[in-house]
């Protein structure tokens, strides 16, 4: 709808996790950055946590396409179940044959595989993405994964990426062997003002746009008022805001056409 008519490609405030889309505000940079530190030093454990809508699962995507082709890597976006459905789910999404339900078996495919990997110079990287959801006992077996190791390094490294409550769980007695292994840590919290401004104008620089829309400084503050700096809760506002000015026929888009598209989002009434 009105992408047409402010000339754009593509939608600019999509909530997907396309990592075109990403803007690297400083907390997302260093974010990336240690990310990356503890994969390539084979670290072993990298967690990553942030609020909802943080930006984390496109930061995660945008990490597997820049390792390139010297990293062989897995992600898991639903880690529930058992401990055996979990291990035939990493072998699945590693291209391997997730058959039967012994645990010894699928854990030796796995070796195997990892083994092969280094002799062909390739590191193995898994993502578990909301990873707060694990249960204690899937926590406890992703632990155990990480004894997959050579006499001088480990074969598989882990990326736990999660909300708060990941942390939370971490912090507790009974899983104190599995935090100890974790030896990069980063916590993703929200944009400032200005970085909310230069979020939006990457976005839409992105997607095409030339020069319209625009948002006015009042605009802005309601944007940061209302998402605080929550990079999902800004695409909501600005993909109703930008419909609002695509109705009334408006280039430059200002506090009541922001106000409108909350109002939409919230359900309320004008």
């Amino acid at each position: 709808m009105y992408e047409e008519f402010y000339g754009l490609a593509a939608p600019p405030f999509s909530i997907t996790p396309d990592p075109r889309y990403l803007y690297l505000s400083r907390q997302h940079r260093e974010a990336m950055e240690h990310m990356l530190f503890g994969v390539t030093q084979r670290k072993g454990f990298v967690q990553l946590t942030g609020e909802v809508g943080a930006g984390k699962s496109t930061l995660c995507r945008a990490v597997l396409a820049s390792l390139g082709e010297a990293f062989a890597t897995a992600l898991i976006l639903n880690p529930v179940g058992s401990g055996v459905q979990l291990l035939r789910t990493i072998l699945r999404e590693f291209g391997l044959s997730d058959r039967g339900n012994d645990r010894a078996r699928l854990l030796q495919r796995l070796d195997e595989f990892l083994l092969a990997r280094l002799a062909a110079g390739q590191d193995v990287v898994l993502l578990i993405d909301e990873a707060q959801d694990l249960s204690d006992d899937l926590l406890e077996e992703v632990r155990l994964l990480s004894n997959l190791e050579t006499d001088d390094r480990k074969l598989l490294q882990i990326v736990l990426i999660g909300q708060p409550e990941l942390r939370e769980r971490l912090d507790r007695p009974e899983m104190r062997q599995l935090r100890q292994r974790i030896t990069v840590r980063y916590h993703l919290g929200p944009l400032d003002r200005r970085e909310v401004e230069a979020y939006i104008n990457h976005r839409l620089a992105v997607a095409g746009a030339n020069g319209r829309p625009t948002f006015s400084a009042a605009a802005l503050r309601s944007i940061h008022r209302y998402s605080r700096g929550v990079p999902r809760l800004i695409n909501a506002v600005c993909d109703k805001a930008l419909l609002c000015g695509y109705v009334e026929g408006r280039d430059h888009l200002g506090w009541r056409q922001v106000r409108r598209g909350i109002r939409d989002l919230e359900g309320r009434e004008p």
